[in-house]
């Protein structure tokens, strides 16, 4: 049985049902959306200063606050500083800069917005990335005087690599330049220009001055006549709100806990988007657990809510008392996410120790955790040269950004950034420390479950052992070690190799030979690329299922185009099964020299049609697990390269073994 969920205090009021606070919603009501802001820019530029007097001029101070900044300001002998009203140490007001990352939230004229201060002092850079992450927006700020610094173009390519793309510009200081049109013109042209090659359009440059308060509320008409546009606060709710998920956006509601009330199991969590019915069937991923929406709870209201927008913290009720647990992600059947052991992404790294190849790092999305391992490094980018390495690479460096292929230990749910940006936003921990951030850059989604699983008369039947306990019972994971490659480059005797060696070390494996296959599953196939492409996917099924069950499936076939091993890649990573895709590589004249059965000659003399490499294509892997090089090594040492990779892949940790026969696991 699973855990009992854990009981409740009498006098527990939960997190998901906030006190009013200043008329901004009623009590036990449901938490108000806000946009989350972002602000960056330059050390000295004024963000401390501009966030002060967001605060100030829209009275969203606590009380006492700007009494206190005001005396403070005495005593250091000068006009009211809007920069310490965020600065809470005397130590930080000394040295001018801020340390941490400061989350605060204000109104104005009905909207809400959270305002994340982000450090721009080099050293700080990791304060600035965990706060841009948590963004829907930022205002990046440049002073008229200096213009774009190092650090103002850093940050704008750190807003473009965590998916940050709607962007303000504030141009601060115009004062100290006169309020002269010339130089804003000029500061607009360049970073429009420096922003724009990074893809992301400004929705505003506007000239202001923070410590003046001029275009941040109040509109300056003596000094700048010239400027027509809105004010930073106009500009801001112009568009607030809009950065969110429609409420059209897929139904991803995150698992922050389970609550027990009387006889009731209360699933508390985050609405990330779209929106949730009393009423609607929702399945929990990664377990797949169904049921329905029973009751939306609310604290103290009369009248029981019926629906619940995206962006709010939200408890739920459910029909069938399903296990669920924190990490689990919900969403409706007919647009479900990715639930993959996969990951494609964009990272930046922060922390001093490079990021190596086959490193562990805990990978946290929204209130998952799940140890990582970074497989492949497909492209890097030096964030303060903005130039991209030429060399191959085993390690991501400190302030580097790349292109990479994450490894989880068990299934993740997520979806592409750029289509739910909450569920594909993560950050890299090493040990306690936060060692760099991403967002998912590619993600391959399964059909709506509803179709997929159902035909007209058909439903999917779930089995009762999960794969961590058959995991746990067998000592190691299922998973399809997929070798392609011209036919004669070796395939068939390293997969016959592999499978004994796992064997002999208590490894549960099978060969799955394409000539095999064409014996029985295949025998009403021939050889037109229709017919090649059914023949992959009915291989690449098999293949799948078998390594559900626990096996290491070692599937030895040309499979000579790349968009069918893809398909089974992704099938295969929608499963929550690893693929390795290892590329045999034989030039066709050592395959031909190989070739026993005499199959190229005949191909060349025309008694074989459409045979790959002669009058079919071959498309190598561009960026495959392994690559073999069977015409220059031995097959002894290139055996030994795929059993340490298969190894690496398959093998559990003791505690993943001890853990393997949780809650998923039981019968």
């Amino acid at each position: 049985m699973p855990p009992a969920p854990r009981p409740v205090p009498q006098d527990y009021v939960p997190a998901f049902f906030p006190k009013r606070q200043g008329g901004a919603r009623a009590a036990g009501g449901p938490e108000e959306p806000r946009t989350s802001i972002v602000v960056v820019g330059h050390v000295d530029h004024g963000k401390s200063t501009l966030i002060g007097r967001l605060l100030a001029d829209t009275g969203s101070l606590p009380e006492g606050k700007l009494e206190a900044a005001e005396k403070a300001s005495r005593e250091e002998g000068m006009p009211l500083e809007y920069a310490f009203l965020l600065d809470s140490f005397l130590e930080e007001q000394a040295q001018n800069i801020t340390i941490d990352t400061t989350r605060i939230g204000f109104r104005h004229q009905g909207q809400s917005f959270e305002i994340i201060d982000a450090p721009g002092h080099r050293e700080f850079i990791k304060n600035m990335v965990t706060g841009a992450a948590a963004a829907e927006e930022a205002i990046l700020l440049i002073d008229a005087q200096e213009g774009l610094k190092e650090q103002t173009r850093r940050h704008g390519l750190l807003l473009s690599l965590l998916g940050v793309s709607r962007v303000i510009v504030a141009v601060n200081k115009m004062d100290l330049v006169e309020w002269r049109e010339d130089r804003f013109r000029a500061l607009e042209k360049e970073i429009r220009g420096y922003l724009g090659g990074l893809k992301i359009i400004p929705r505003q440059v506007i000239p202001i001055s923070a410590r003046e308060g001029a275009m941040v509320m109040r509109r300056e008409n003596r000094h700048l006549a010239w400027w027509s546009g809105p004010t930073l606060l106009e500009a801001l709710l112009s568009d607030a709100g809009k950065s969110r998920l429609s409420s059209d956006g897929p139904l991803r509601f995150s698992v922050q806990d389970v609550y027990r009330f009387d006889a009731r199991r209360v699933i508390a969590g985050k609405l990330e988007s779209g929106r949730i019915r009393v009423g609607d069937p929702v399945i929990f991923f990664p377990d797949r657990k169904a049921s329905r929406i029973q009751r939306i709870e609310s604290w103290g209201e009369d009248t029981p809510l019926n629906e619940v927008g995206p962006g709010q913290s939200v408890a739920v009720t459910l029909e069938e008392q399903i296990f669920v647990e924190r990490g689990h992600v919900a969403a409706l059947p007919d647009d479900p996410p990715v639930e993959s052991r996969e990951v494609r992404a964009r990272i930046f790294w922060l922390d001093t120790e490079p990021l190596r190849l086959q490193a562990p790092v805990t990978l946290r999305l929204g209130t998952q955790s799940v140890e990582a391992r970074l497989v492949a490094i497909d492209r890097v980018v030096d964030a303060e040269k903005l130039e991209a390495a030429k060399d191959t690479r085993e390690e991501v460096a400190r302030f580097e950004v790349a292109e990479v292929r994450l490894r989880c230990r068990r299934p993740l749910v997520y979806d592409s950034h750029d289509r739910v940006c909450a569920t594909g936003r993560f950050a890299l921990q090493r040990g306690s420390r936060i060692g760099g951030g991403g967002i998912i850059t590619f993600a391959e989604y399964p059909a709506s479950l509803a179709k997929a699983v159902r035909g007209e008369h058909l439903t999917w039947t779930e089995g009762r052992v999960s794969q961590e306990a058959r995991a746990g019972h067998f000592g190691h994971e299922g998973a399809v070690i997929w070798l392609t490659g011209l036919s004669g480059s070796g395939k068939s005797t390293l997969a016959v190799a592999l499978e004994s060696l796992l064997f002999r070390r208590g490894i549960g494996t099978m060969v799955l030979d394409g000539d095999n296959l064409r014996h029985g599953l295949c025998a009403d196939l021939g050889f037109s690329l229709e017919d090649r492409a059914e023949n992959i996917r009915r291989a690449g099924e098999v293949a799948k299922l078998m390594a559900e069950s626990g096996l290491v499936v070692i599937s030895s076939l040309i499979s000579p185009l790349k968009k069918e091993r893809e398909s089974v890649r992704a099938s295969c990573h929608a499963a929550g099964i690893s693929f390795s895709e290892i590329f045999i590589n034989a030039s066709i004249a050592e395959c031909e020299r190989r070739d026993p059965r005499g199959l190229y000659q005949k191909a060349r003399k025309g008694e074989i049609k459409g045979f790959t490499g002669i009058d079919s294509p071959y498309e190598i892997p561009e960026l495959p697990d392994l690559i073999l090089e069977t015409g220059k090594e031995k097959v002894a040492e290139s055996v030994e390269r795929l059993l340490t990779h298969v190894l690496n892949l398959v093998r559990l940790k003791e505690e993943d073994r001890e853990g393997a026969a949780g809650p998923g696991g039981q019968i």
